[in-house]
């Protein structure tokens, strides 16, 4: 009789949290440009071409666009969702209608899994703060998913016993292993017993079938199971290059099956869901195909591991490598130890900084932890069951979830000035989860960005540990940094980084302050107005212009979204033109010190007599000044923008005056193949790039315009700059393809894109029209819009509109069935 086959393929979908601590938002990356932040880029590559990846044929064209995430195993980073919920919802959706789709497709079992809130180690951690990671993971994974999850992923697949029995505890089914991390297995007799004198075959070598599902027996008397995927082919997909054919990767696939087995066989990989898109360009394409090639082939059955497991309960135990992990050889040392697992792209560079960045850290932990069970004790009836139940305040920021936290959790009625005490020590807590994620410790430097990063998320609880705690552990904190060595000489160790890198990014109320005081010279600035995490209620503005000179002086309550601190702040700003500008922020002073200030500065502004407003500024913000260099990173770009912009108007205009004149003998210089001055090519490609992202940024862009540019790029022979052109591409695309699903707007939304398909010949990148490939692929798999469309038209209308979507659908290669 011949034994089903399965085939099940899991992503692990994963970022490293990126916010600035202080203010719960990702801040510009320039390293993930042209995009905003590297969520932001591997979004664009990965996540969302997943979940509409193409099938295509040999000739490129578009037979099918499916959902992989629906079809596969999948788990997503908790701290990625929440990013992608505000900044990417429409792939945010997709993620949770493939899991829907997913319960129908496999009996009732849907495919995603959650995971460890954060990301750390969960061997190197305390029970509390395990048992926090699985409840605050389920939890997040309830309030997205709308259903309890069956599976759970454990950051870098690292597991010991503990681990599992606080798996169990919460009711999780099963995990998911590498090979390496099965240390022994044997059948299980029919009712359950062991199999008489049935020794234990040690498989530490990696040797553990891959194939079945095995039961783990814990100490505790229960149980989870547990699947370690097959490592060759993990390894092939993620390193070895099979990504470049979705053909060879289904059949790669199916060579992991064996005629030898005389028993229902699962074939199933694991690999970070990145792999898919973002390390291998088109790998999206590459699943999609081998899913419909398992699928129409015959090769397997698509499952996952929820439903395996109910169709083919296991039938052998496993013992486990304690404290092993799927990314270091040496168990979990990785994370706590120079052990010689590195990225490999230093050679030579040594890591011997993990160990005491990892002493430091528990430093900080073991003694915020001991002033916080006295301190909370006098708000919460149980302080660590409290902070298993902030996870809600978390997934829901206002004042309602708040009130229900108190409601189930404190010991008493709170005060205002009580409350915000309380939510800063829940805020401690969660600030000293996210310091150990895993990232930190993953890389080669102590100065690496995932590093500093988890530097930040210490600060941070140290701040709020002084704040609410009374407590202060900087210096001890930083003196247990000394010990952490970095390879860069510049940086010497942890506390010359800790000055250069993380103090700078601290933000206290009194700097959000500041970014509202200088941001209301450029921004017009309302009752309430709200910066990152934190709203601004304005009781006091008034401004004053004398030709450039600027003059703002007023007074704002800056109040925390996160922990209800408020802070009464008094501003003056002085702005000279350009980047020459000084502010002065203090807290609250009384109505009678700012009619005071106020009129002085404004008399001697009035006068014109700068440098009294400077020394006047200087005298009463007591030298507490900042400049437009202390704004906020995004802001500060933005305002920066608008001045370089101010100022490239004047040299843009001469500029295109010397490409006006000498445009028809750079077009001659090309048709006679002849060399063409750089700096005349430099002029163009700044003109025509301009031209082009002015056009394109616009809301119905003239298509003949678009084309015309090309036509220019073309006659002068220019690749157009990647900068700036890239983003405003994507954005016409974009917007025209919303166009296209609007009957008023759909004819010139594709006359639009057809004269966007000639650009792309002229820009050094590739072009993505994967939104328009999506809408047409949608109105061409459906004869009923078509015909709909057609009838209300008039003949003319009608054959053009079928002409232009015609050629359309050539130009982006989807197929269109007549």
């Amino acid at each position: 009789m011949t034994q089903p086959r399965y085939v099940c393929i899991h992503g692990h979908f994963y970022q490293p949290p990126r916010e600035n601590p202080w203010l719960e938002a990702i801040e510009l990356q320039e390293s993930a440009d042209p995009f905003h932040d590297w969520n932001a880029r591997i979004t664009a590559e990965c996540y969302r071409p997943n979940s509409a990846a193409r099938i295509q044929s040999d000739d490129g064209h578009i037979l099918g666009i499916i959902n992989n995430y629906a079809r596969m195993s999948f788990n997503f980073g908790p701290t990625l969702l929440s990013w992608m919920e505000k900044f990417s919802p429409e792939t945010y959706q997709a993620i949770l209608d493939a899991d829907k789709e997913s319960l129908t497709r496999f009996d009732g079992h849907g495919s995603a899994m959650a995971q460890v809130y954060n990301h750390i180690i969960m061997p190197l951690a305390n029970e509390r703060d395990q048992e926090t990671q699985i409840v605050w993971g389920i939890r997040d994974f309830e309030h997205r998913f709308g259903r309890k999850p069956e599976g759970m992923w454990l950051a870098e697949a690292a597991v010991d016993t503990s681990t599992l029995e606080q798996l169990v505890k919460h009711d999780i089914k099963f995990t998911v292993l590498a090979p390496r991390q099965a240390k022994a297995m044997r059948p299980i007799a029919d009712n359950g017993a062991d199999v008489p004198d049935a020794g234990w075959d040690s498989v530490e070598d990696g040797s553990v079938d891959p194939a079945r599902a095995y039961l783990c027996n814990l100490p505790s008397g229960k149980s989870i199971t547990l699947f370690f995927y097959d490592g060759p082919i993990s390894q092939a997909v993620a390193f070895e290059g099979i990504l470049r054919s979705g053909e060879t990767f289904a059949q790669r696939l199916a060579s992991g099956f064996s005629g030898q087995r005389d028993y229902p066989q699962l074939l199933h990989i694991a690999t970070d869901g990145e792999t898919y898109g973002h390390h291998h360009k088109f790998g999206d394409m590459a699943l999609a195909y081998a899913l419909h090639y398992i699928e129409d082939a015959g090769l397997a059955k698509l499952t996952n591991y929820s439903q395996y497991m109910e169709l083919h309960p296991p039938e052998w135990e496993v013992q486990i490598v304690e404290r092993s992990s799927w990314s270091c050889a040496h168990g979990v040392r990785r994370w706590n130890f120079d052990c010689g697992c590195s990225s490999g792209m230093h050679h030579g560079w040594k890591q011997q900084w993990r160990e005491p960045l990892r002493e430091a850290l528990d430093y900080l932990r073991d003694a915020v932890n001991a002033a916080f069970e006295t301190k909370a004790a006098d708000y919460f009836s149980d302080p660590w069951r409290a902070r298993n139940g902030y996870i809600d305040v978390i997934l829901d920021r206002n004042r309602e979830s708040i009130d229900r936290f108190v409601k189930a959790y404190a010991s008493r009625a709170f005060s205002e000035e009580e409350l915000s005490t309380a939510l800063q020590l829940m805020e401690t807590q969660r600030q000293m989860m996210l310091m150990y994620t895993s990232c930190g410790w993953f890389f080669d430097e102590l100065s690496g960005i995932e590093t500093v990063q988890v530097m930040q998320y210490a600060a941070r609880a140290i701040q709020l540990a002084e704040s609410s705690l009374g407590v202060s552990l900087e210096k001890q904190f930083i003196s247990r940094l000394r010990e952490a060595k970095s390879n860069i000489p510049g940086n010497r160790d942890g506390e010359i980084i800790y000055d250069k890198y993380v103090k700078p990014s601290k933000v206290d109320l009194i700097r959000v302050g500041a970014h509202y005081a200088v941001t209301s010279l450029f921004r017009p600035k309302t009752a309430h107005d709200h910066i990152y995490a934190f709203s601004i209620q304005k009781q006091d503005w008034q401004l004053l212009e004398t030709g450039l000179p600027r003059l703002a002086v007023g007074r704002a309550l800056v109040v925390s979204d996160i922990t209800l601190e408020k802070q009464k702040v008094t501003f003056g700003v002085l702005h000279l033109g350009d980047h020459n500008l000084t502010a002065g922020v203090r807290g609250t002073i009384s109505d009678e010190a700012f009619a005071d200030f106020s009129t002085k500065a404004g008399e001697a502004f009035k006068a014109s007599d700068l440098p009294t407003v400077i020394r006047i500024l200087d005298q009463q913000f007591f030298g507490l000044t900042f400049s437009l260099g202390s704004l906020f990173k995004d802001e500060r770009q933005l305002i920066l923008d608008e001045i370089i912009s101010k100022n490239m108007e004047q040299a843009e205009s001469a500029l295109k005056h010397v490409f006006e004149n000498n445009a028809a003998l750079m077009r001659f210089l090309v048709t006679v193949g002849a060399p063409q001055p750089e700096v005349l090519r430099a002029v163009g490609k700044f003109v025509v790039g301009g031209d082009l992202n002015r056009l394109l940024l616009e809301s119905m862009p003239e298509p003949q315009s678009i084309s015309q540019i090309a036509d220019d790029a073309a006659a002068w022979n220019l690749q157009l700059d990647a900068h700036g052109v890239e983003l405003s591409v994507a954005y016409a695309i974009e917007t025209q393809s919303q166009l296209l699903l609007d009957e008023s707007t759909d004819v010139p939304a594709m006359r639009t894109l057809i004269a966007i398909t000639e650009i792309a010949n002229h820009v050094p990148f590739w072009v993505n029209f994967w939104q328009a490939q999506n809408v047409i692929f949608r109105l061409m798999s459906s004869r009923y819009l078509q015909k709909k469309r057609r009838a209300e038209l008039g003949d003319a209308q009608a054959q053009e509109w079928v002409k232009l979507f015609h050629e359309l659908s050539n130009r982006l290669k989807v197929e269109i069935d007549e």
